[in-house]
């Protein structure tokens, strides 16, 4: 899938949540006045993903105070996510995309290599979305150690 350039319309979306209600890309935009960090993790709760995670509840306040939203996107159904937030205490929404179309259009579901194995899955991806709807930032095949710190650094936050 082609990734996403600085500049281009971010494709919008609504997406089922953790808690049975639903996040879109135009909601979280009003609410937000630098943008959107909209990241792709692979699965809820796998140690990586739970890293990320924590990473992002943990520098919510101060990414919150300089404008920006969060919203974590993964194939994991709602109830997953549920148990996801639940366990780590996470407070921003996690969205439910079991059939791929948000992470395709952001470019975050495609090959992967791992152990010497190909395969399909999401490319752990983070875009940032100006308020205008914009690409303002996109980083693929992030690592999830030390990502938000970097992002952080990245939006001229740290």
């Amino acid at each position: 899938m082609p990734r996403l350039d600085v500049g281009a319309t971010a494709p919008t979306f609504t997406l089922p949540t953790a808690d049975d209600g639903s996040v879109s890309l135009s909601k979280l935009l009003a609410t937000a006045s630098k943008g959107v960090i909209v990241y792709f993790y692979p699965a809820a709760g796998t140690p990586g993903c739970t890293k990320e995670a924590c990473d992002f509840r943990d520098s919510l306040a101060s990414l919150t105070a300089h404008g920006y939203a969060v919203v974590g996107i993964s194939p994991d159904k709602p109830a997953a996510l549920a148990k996801f937030v639940a366990d780590e205490q996470l407070t921003f929404p996690l969205a439910s995309d079991p059939e791929h179309e948000v992470l395709e259009a952001y470019g975050a579901w495609g090959e992967k290599k791992n152990y010497g194995k190909t395969y399909v899955g999401v490319i752990r991806s983070t875009v940032v979305v100006a308020p205008d709807g914009t690409v303002a930032l996109a980083q693929y095949n992030v690592k999830a150690t030390g990502h938000v710190a970097k992002l952080r650094r990245d939006l001229g936050i740290d």
